[in-house]
């Protein structure tokens, strides 16, 4: 089984950035990507970004592309989602998840998730 822990969720104005953390530890080597989800008050969760953990292939949401970016760090075994340019519809919950692959990340076919981090940006 992999644990993960997101962190650096908060409250910052329109415009704003904010980075989040996930970090894994248990089963690491069960990892084959790992992405973010999101889901705002009253919606159902959606597919942010994610990023294969063998080759650091990146895949967006059109709405995350080019103010979003997902990174990983092999040696922490943390992925990070930095977010600029953020809106006060980017407010949700920000949860990390780990699959066996890209394709079963985005079909919700996920092994782990994280307990999520409330992310709120003001107008």
């Amino acid at each position: 089984q992999v644990q993960l822990v997101e962190s650096g969720g908060g409250v910052v104005q329109a415009g704003g950035s904010l980075r989040l953390s996930c970090a894994a530890s248990g089963r690491i080597g069960a990892i084959f990507a790992m992405g973010w989800f999101r889901q705002a008050p009253g919606k159902e969760r959606e597919f942010v970004a994610a990023i294969n953990w063998s080759d650091d292939y990146t895949y967006y949401e059109y709405f995350a592309q080019g103010r979003f970016r997902i990174t990983k760090d092999n040696a922490k075994t943390t992925v990070y989602l930095q977010m600029n340019s953020l809106k006060p519809e980017d407010t949700a919950v920000y949860s990390c998840a780990a699959a066996k692959g890209l394709a079963t990340l985005r079909a919700l076919k996920i092994d782990s998730w994280g307990q999520g981090t409330q992310v709120t940006v003001s107008s």
